[in-house]
């Protein structure tokens, strides 16, 4: 399961579905989802489409595909996270929903928690840290 390579049909199909998690198309995304599109599909570089609707902050998106069983803290091919996108994007509300789901701050290279460190993001070192204790 994962990258769709050669096929260009296949590979125009996977583009559309990148750029609804892209845009925060939750519904759209939701039925292809539902109808048997892989939760973790990945485009070239790695990135899920959890990775993508974390990255351009939507939250509610970012909900559905953990709840149709995205994994949270799979990395892309740079080793970073949904959850370090968000840091790094400074989307709180997808942080929240990325943690909601089970995501993992140490994760990837930098984990959230060290991007959380070098933005000096005060508020997500403390949600990271709280579970920690």
């Amino acid at each position: 399961m994962g990258r769709m390579d050669g096929d260009p049909e296949l590979e125009e199909f996977a583009t559309r579905m990148f750029d609804l998690a892209r845009a925060g198309e939750t519904e759209a995304l939701r039925a292809y989802v539902e109808a048997g599109v892989p939760v973790d599909l990945t485009n070239g570089k790695g990135d899920t489409l959890l990775m993508l609707a974390a990255y351009y902050g939507h939250a509610e998106t970012v909900r559905m595909l953990v709840t149709s069983g995205a994994d949270p803290n799979r990395a892309n091919d740079r080793g970073q996270t949904p959850l370090a996108g968000a840091v790094f994007k400074k989307e709180s509300a997808v942080v929240r929903a990325l943690l909601d789901g089970g995501a993992d701050p140490h994760a990837g290279q930098p984990s959230a928690l060290d991007a959380a460190r070098m933005f000096a993001n005060d508020q997500f070192i403390q949600w990271f840290t709280q579970s920690d204790s």
